[in-house]
């Protein structure tokens, strides 16, 4: 049969034997096969798959996917697999509509990591598929309205410090605009932009958190991810390294020493109160640490 091709990956059709997924389908990209996912019913979808090891799926391509299925899918659908993650659940909500919210799905997310469950979750989602606009530099989503745009690889919603603001892309640090990125059209068209974030000049460029700071951080931040991985938040937050960095339009990432946050959070929210500067903080770093503890258990999961 042929395979099924999602912008840069592609699907194989042939079921094949997985150790982990059992019937399973080949995940390819740039011509070599990356990971695999659950088999699936392409004509009637019954379940959202599980993809063994959905780190190595390049940006954009989990998204795609569901998008996909939930185009297909001619019921509502639950996950049965390990890797229940925030991250899951949100790129769900692009494709479809959740019966419960972000806690009840995520529910033991640690635990079924480390035991690779396989039991469904009670959390129904009905296929809502979105509307893809393909940009030059990256695409846009429409449901109702523009609900999110890629632009030169920057999600942008309608929350949070990437956003959109009467279909504006805008970076957002505390309560003012930081950088206007790109201007949408009410159909998805690229109107203006993109222009790149301007370079930050900031003192504490390249500065590391003292070790008071980031374990007043890591009880914040054990506050802010998913109840059973505080205990390791709290302990990667205190224990890792915490750099103050240019990042453009993110505001954390994940670095090979631990963490970097963006320096503007410094700049536009430390003279608004050292409290507020916290909680700025332990938002940003929330999903950064949540995702790289996540892969961490993973990763080790499948190596036993």
């Amino acid at each position: 049969m042929n395979p099924l091709k999602l912008g840069t990956i592609s699907i194989s059709r042939d079921v094949v034997a997985h150790p982990l997924l059992g019937d399973a389908h080949v995940i390819e990209h740039a011509g070599r096969a990356i990971t695999a996912m659950s088999a699936l019913d392409w004509e009637r979808p019954q379940r959202i798959p599980v993809v063994a090891e959905p780190g190595q799926l390049p940006p954009g391509a989990g998204g795609m996917l569901l998008n996909e299925i939930a185009r297909r899918a001619r019921e509502p659908l639950r996950y049965a697999g390990p890797y229940n993650t925030p991250a899951l659940y949100r790129a769900l909500l692009r494709s479809f509509r959740a019966s419960a919210g972000e806690g009840e799905f995520t529910a033991d997310v640690l635990g079924r990591a480390l035991r690779l469950a396989r039991d469904e979750i009670a959390v129904d989602f009905a296929p809502a598929p979105h509307e893809r606009v393909e940009l030059a530099c990256g695409h846009v989503e429409i449901r109702d309205g523009i609900e999110a745009a890629v632009i030169a690889g920057t999600r942008f919603e309608r929350e949070g410090v990437a956003r959109l603001v009467d279909n504006v892309c805008e970076v957002w640090f505390g309560d003012a605009c930081y950088a206007r990125i790109a201007t949408l059209s009410p159909r998805g068209e690229l109107v203006d932009g993109p222009h790149a974030p301007p370079v930050l000049a900031s003192q504490v460029l390249g500065a590391v958190f003292p070790a008071e700071l980031r374990a007043a951080l890591a009880e914040l931040v054990a506050d802010a991810v998913p109840a059973p991985l505080a205990a390791d938040a709290r302990v990667a937050v205190a224990a890792r390294t915490i750099t103050w960095a240019d990042l453009g339009t993110r505001a954390a990432r994940r670095s090979d020493a631990g963490f970097e946050v963006h320096a503007a959070l410094w700049e536009r929210i430390a003279p608004l109160g050292l409290a507020r500067l916290a909680l700025a903080l332990a938002e940003a770093l929330a999903p950064v640490v949540t995702t790289a503890l996540l892969a961490e258990v993973s990763r080790a999961t499948l190596e036993r």
